[in-house]
């Protein structure tokens, strides 16, 4: 067999290998005989217009090689630096939450879920600092069922379209105090309920925050975080998933005893029309 043909057929085989997996898996991904599911990137670029919170470094990138050398006709590296809370990322337990584990310590199998995505677009453009509340919960449910034990729970606000608009996405003209700052997020009833009574891995967000703009407490932070859940925060693209019927994936980098960490977000999304 030839190289590239025999590249081929191992590339085939190792996917085959990963539908085998799914299809024996509990998450149940994909199926025998059904068509693959589309997938969808919900992450940002990390570039210079990364949002970071109020007062943490910008994110930096040096490309400290870039061209050929005496041995290789070309080669490229650099280096970063960066907070582990910029750009789109996850949250650990330990960042508002005393002996929780860090972004290292989140098993696996609660990086990844069915979606849940409740779509609060009209209520956040008549009130930027709307919360989501426990009759948006339920009304989610009465179109979808009750949400799922293990489910990653999506606030959709539509703030996605400020993210290159840095006072617009953190509804302030002074976006570097954080006193000052007005978008949407989770309402401490719903947090509760979510992390009591529904018992998710995880919930997320489209905004710089899983709290609202002007909190100054934290609460959602504190209550998902001492649950050992984690947040995920500047998710992108979050109006491309059905409100019910799509999986998700969060692969944060693995940072020991992090207390966040940049993550990389991917939607499973079924197939149009059944195809």
């Amino acid at each position: 067999m030839a190289p590239k043909s025999n590249c081929l057929y191992r590339l085939r085989l190792s996917a085959l290998a990963v539908c085998t997996a799914m299809q024996l898996s509990a998450a149940g991904w994909c199926y025998a005989g059904e068509a693959a599911p589309r997938v969808l990137d919900l992450t940002y670029p990390f570039d210079d217009t990364t949002q970071v919170w109020p007062s943490n470094p910008p994110f930096h990138r040096d490309s400290t090689q870039r061209g050929g050398t005496a041995t290789e006709a070309w080669y490229a590296t650099g280096q970063v630096a960066l907070s582990e809370h910029a750009g789109t990322h996850m949250d650990a337990p330990i960042h508002f939450a005393q002996g929780q584990v860090g972004i290292d310590g989140i098993p696996v199998e609660q990086l990844m879920g069915p979606a849940v995505v409740i779509d609060v677009r009209a209520a956040a453009s008549a009130d930027r600092d709307y919360r989501l509340s426990t009759n948006d919960i339920r009304r989610w449910e009465a179109s979808h069922g009750t949400i799922p034990a293990g489910a990653i729970v999506m606030m959709l606000t539509g703030w996605g379209a400020y993210w290159h608009d840095r006072a617009r996405y953190f509804g302030s003209a002074t976006p570097e105090s954080a006193s000052t700052l007005h978008f949407p997020g989770f309402s401490k009833e719903a947090a509760e309920l979510l992390v009591k009574e529904r018992h998710i891995s995880g919930i997320g967000i489209d905004t710089a925050s899983i709290d609202y703009g002007p909190s100054q407490d934290f609460v959602v932070h504190r209550i998902v975080n001492a649950a050992g859940l984690y947040g995920l925060e500047n998710v992108a693209g979050l109006a491309e998933v059905p409100a019910s019927g799509a999986r998700l994936v969060a692969l944060p980098m693995k940072i020991a005893g992090g207390t966040g960490a940049p993550v990389r977000i991917i939607a499973l999304l079924p197939p149009r029309d059944g195809k």
